[in-house]
């Protein structure tokens, strides 16, 4: 892998992490117009860009990582529970599913859900809606949790099943946002850990120069992402991305097939 494929792996990763349109999907993507193959050395720097992006959703949000937060984490767990355990159990299975085909299919599939509910199940006027992540109920965090255990098909998107889950529940889109950012980081640190404890031999045939650049890249990539996304949301709605992925199915069906 060259420091071009670093480059664009890691703002790939930073851009689509928390946004609703597949990062998993994109990266598979991305490595197959880069040939890049799949080595010890890809699988150590996929790693890297993860825990990066893990590191951003910190540092925008460092005032939620106390004690003080406490209840918000024990829901923020809760969440995570559904797709741990599913996971975990399942993880062989979930390997199998890792294609263009589905990844496109996966696409297409989650633009028209958001598109329908965007349309269909959003009450712009509702003054019952939630709109402080804080504020959400230990019953929707363990339901937006069971939304998220979709994601573990390539190309449906961890925050996009998240964020639908949430705005189902009557909690808005800045809102739904933020607790995918923050539901990212028990989800994303767990696949993280894991994936150093089984490939930790892996990373001493890395090349650091490499990684270090991924690294930092997706790192920064993500921190202003967030920021931008948040704003996004202050005067749009979810339908551009509905759009975007149907878009990028339909291309991806064409292209590959």
């Amino acid at each position: 892998m060259s420091i071009f494929d670093a480059v664009i792996l890691g703002v790939i990763e930073g851009f689509t992490e928390f946004l609703p349109i597949s990062s998993t999907g994109h990266l598979i993507v991305a490595s197959e117009f880069l040939g890049i193959e799949q080595t010890s050395v890809t699988k150590a720097f996929s790693v890297i860009i993860q825990f990066s992006a893990i590191l951003a959703v910190f540092f925008n949000y460092k005032e939620k990582f106390t004690l003080s937060k406490i209840s918000l984490w024990k829901k923020v767990f809760l969440a995570f529970l559904p797709i741990g355990v599913v996971g975990f159990i399942f993880s062989s299975q979930i390997k199998e599913l890792f294609s263009i085909d589905v990844v496109a299919v996966m696409f297409i599939v989650g633009g028209l859900v958001f598109l329908i509910v965007e349309k269909f199940f959003i009450d712009e006027d509702s003054s019952k809606t939630i709109d402080d992540v804080e504020q959400i109920s230990t019953k929707q965090a363990l339901l937006i949790g069971f939304a998220q255990v979709f994601a573990l098909i390539p190309g449906t998107s961890r925050a996009g099943s998240t964020i639908i889950g949430a705005l189902l529940l009557g909690i808005s889109r800045k809102a739904s946002a933020e607790f995918s950012f923050l539901l990212a980081f028990p989800v994303m640190g767990a696949v993280t850990a894991y994936d150093i404890l089984k490939h930790y031999h892996e990373f001493s045939d890395a090349n650091l120069v490499t990684l270090a650049v991924g690294f930092l890249v997706s790192f920064v990539v993500a921190f202003i992402t967030i920021k931008l996304f948040l704003k996004f949301l202050e005067n749009f709605t979810f339908v551009s991305f509905g759009i975007y992925r149907i878009v990028f199915g339909v291309l991806l069906l064409i292209i590959f097939n």
